[in-house]
């Protein structure tokens, strides 16, 4: 799903990853708006992606637990991009705060996800 809606990454720290995610034909709803579920699927590849980066994938494997998303404001052209921030880090669950804003960095959507780590 990551490269069909074409979703990039930006940005890796150690503190955060950056993606951006066009909003498209992909990407938009009828009245041509960024799809809530576009939204949604950047930040939970931003967290899911972030688990796998913290965890040892020889003996775990992560999983979305659950997401939940608030919509702020619309989008209709150009990028928008998505920063994930760790909250919690567990042995057994990971939760992400994830911000996703337009090209003038004002809020498009709020997320937050929880990932649960099994062991393999």
């Amino acid at each position: 799903m990551i490269s069909t809606i074409g979703i990039e990454f930006t940005q890796i720290t150690e503190s955060f990853l950056e993606a951006k995610m066009p909003v498209n034909d992909k990407t938009v709803q009828p009245m041509r708006l960024l799809h809530g579920g576009a939204s949604v699927t950047l930040a939970e590849t931003l967290g899911s992606m972030a688990s796998q980066l913290i965890i040892d994938q020889t003996k775990q494997y992560s999983v979305g637990l659950e997401i939940n998303a608030n919509h702020i404001r619309s989008a209709t052209s150009g990028y928008v991009y998505g920063r994930v921030k760790a909250l919690h880090v567990g042995r057994k669950t990971h939760i992400w705060s994830i911000e996703i804003k337009n090209e003038e960095e004002k809020l498009v959507c709020v997320s937050r996800l929880t990932v649960a780590v099994i062991n393999k």
